[in-house]
């Protein structure tokens, strides 16, 4: 019988931090890391000598990334591990420290995910089997092809996929560790240039690096080390799953259909309980998909749900508070980890301008290329 995370030690998030994400540029990998974890470890009121393990979540920066960055907080000698999953690096490497340290093996366990522009090709252009649609598909036909299917499936109009990135860029624009921090109007979303069929340029992720890391700690640490417990926030549930074979239907949503409804039953709880969600909004299409995936709008009317102000700050349930991966920013290996953190503070009650009245539980969801989905549930003392 496999275990989960509710069923071993209490888990929690104790700190968070980051480095601002940011266009491509000079700051050295090792700069960009150190900052979000002397913070993440300042937050939590915690030493570097008090972490028994480390994951460090990249995608682009190749193979032995820890040990050259974390070697400047000191030379312990704890466990570290590097975590590539794609775009779910650093949840991945968040759910290993979760059952690191539910699992009795770490009190202390830091998760850091910190990534550049990659120095080489990836993985699967290494098969020695070609496929025959790579130089046809990239991942924005893909999802532009989703796009019309969504918007004729729905009635919906490129209004309604742009008025994703709106509310996105308006989050944006009060984090101050976005990329993209300026709000947007809808006639400038829709103005392009077109990227892909009705996906334009401000409906994208854009391309850039930085850092977030997160401090997880038991229960049992948080009073032998003196920590705050109020600002503590309990882990309920971790979910990762990989591809199944859907037919016709769109594998993005319906792998993040499986995989939420695992974490929501790891946790008990529903999609009516949620208060704040940070899901892959990659391309704005992803985001009409996974709320009706997560159950938060009956299908084919997420977009309305959209209109109606449901996902905004003080809505029915806030989406993307940070801004998504299109305000935000998608640097790969940091973006879990920053997901974590933003539901950590919105938990806390600490978002400032941006904090959504009343949050008490949220989730965090990313999908990444291969296919795979990681979510967890998060809760507020």
């Amino acid at each position: 019988m496999k275990i989960t995370l509710a069923q071993q030690r209490p888990v929690y998030v104790a700190g968070v931090g980051w480095h601002r994400f940011q266009k491509p540029g000079p700051t050295p990998y090792v700069q960009l890391g150190l900052t979000a974890v002397r913070q993440a470890l300042g937050d939590a009121g915690l030493g570097w000598p008090r972490v028994d393990s480390a994951y460090t979540a990249t995608a682009m920066l190749g193979m032995a990334a820890s040990r050259p960055l974390l070697k400047h907080l000191g030379v312990t000698g704890i466990p570290m591990m590097q975590v590539e999953n794609a775009s779910a690096s650093g949840s991945s490497a968040f759910r290993l420290a979760c059952h690191d340290v539910a699992a009795g093996t770490s009190d202390v366990s830091l998760v850091l995910g910190v990534d550049k522009l990659p120095t080489s090709s990836g993985a699967s252009n290494a098969t020695g089997v070609p496929s025959l649609a790579a130089d046809y598909v990239p991942p924005v036909a893909h999802f532009a092809l989703l796009a019309d299917e969504y918007l004729d499936r729905a009635g919906a109009k490129p209004e309604h996929l742009a008025a994703v990135a709106v509310k996105n860029f308006a989050n944006a624009a009060l984090n101050p560790n976005a990329q993209r921090p300026k709000a947007r109007s809808p006639q400038e979303v829709l103005a392009g240039p077109p990227i892909a069929g009705p996906l334009t340029r401000l409906q994208c992720c854009p391309l850039g690096e930085g850092a977030a890391a997160v401090v997880v700690v038991s229960d049992d640490a948080i009073d032998d080390l003196g920590l705050d417990r109020s600002r503590c926030v309990r882990v309920l549930s971790s979910s990762l799953r990989s591809e199944e074979l859907y037919g016709a239907k769109s594998f993005d949503a319906e792998l993040t259909r499986a995989t939420v409804a695992d974490a929501y039953a790891q946790a008990g709880i529903g999609p009516d309980d949620l208060d704040v969600v940070e899901l892959h909004d990659a391309f704005s299409i992803e985001e009409l998909q996974y709320i009706e995936a997560m159950g938060l709008a009956e299908e084919g009317r997420a977009a309305l749900s959209l209109a109606a102000g449901e996902f905004d700050l003080g809505g029915r349930v806030a989406v993307s508070t940070s801004g998504g991966l299109l305000g935000f920013g998608h640097p790969i290996g940091p973006t879990g980890v920053a997901q974590i953190g933003e539901i950590t503070t919105q938990l806390r009650g600490e978002a400032g301008a941006r904090q959504h009245p009343g949050a008490r539980t949220g989730l965090a969801h990313m999908v990444g290329l291969g296919a795979v989905c990681a979510v967890h549930v998060l809760q507020t003392p």
